[in-house]
């Protein structure tokens, strides 16, 4: 969400869903490209994935629940409306469960840091840095993308306060050329 790209490609649309991570290596690069962890720390994630006894398997398909949990609280969020009670619940949880697993240096700001010897820290960090969107103050700059059938989620930084697309380069040129189509349909 925000800086980096989505996991699912068309969320909301069945048709053309793809899901972009497929594997642990796949959920790695994700992680470094949207800075929810770096490089050095992935490298030891998944060293210590051959070194792990809880199969890869489990840790990616705790990850893609964590996912599902995440998408209708967002949505939920966007849409001004309660979040459902067994996603909260399982989000609830995943964020416990990533307290538990983190440390929490002598530094100052406090913020808990995800460990790195186990592949299950991804979904750790991407707990407890959930944990942190939704108990921020920028809540109200979180949004889903209005392209047709995408459904990513983003954080609008900008100034107006009014940014409808995930990227401008992706669905805000597709918006931008439907509209250019039908004006010029409208003119023929």
């Amino acid at each position: 969400m925000g800086g980096g790209p989505g996991t699912v490609h068309h969320r909301l649309d069945p048709a053309r869903t793809v899901d972009r991570v497929g594997g642990t290596e796949a959920w790695a690069r994700w992680a470094v490209a949207t800075g929810l962890l770096t490089a050095e720390r992935v490298d030891a994630l998944l060293r210590a994935e051959t070194a792990d006894s809880t199969p890869s398997d489990t840790v990616i398909a705790a990850l893609i629940d964590f996912r599902a949990a995440l998408w209708p609280v967002l949505d939920a969020l966007v849409d001004d409306h309660e979040p459902p009670a067994a996603e909260w619940e399982s989000l609830r949880r995943n964020m416990v469960l990533a307290r538990e697993a983190a440390v929490l240096p002598p530094a100052f700001p406090l913020r808990w840091q995800p460990g790195t010897d186990h592949l299950d820290d991804l979904r750790h960090a991407l707990a407890l840095r959930t944990e942190d969107l939704l108990g921020g103050g920028g809540l109200g700059r979180v949004r889903r993308c209005e392209g047709p059938g995408c459904g990513w989620f983003f954080l609008d930084r900008s100034r107006s306060g009014t940014r409808r697309w995930c990227s401008s380069q992706d669905c805000g040129n597709r918006d931008r050329a439907r509209r250019h189509y039908s004006r010029t349909r409208q003119r023929g």
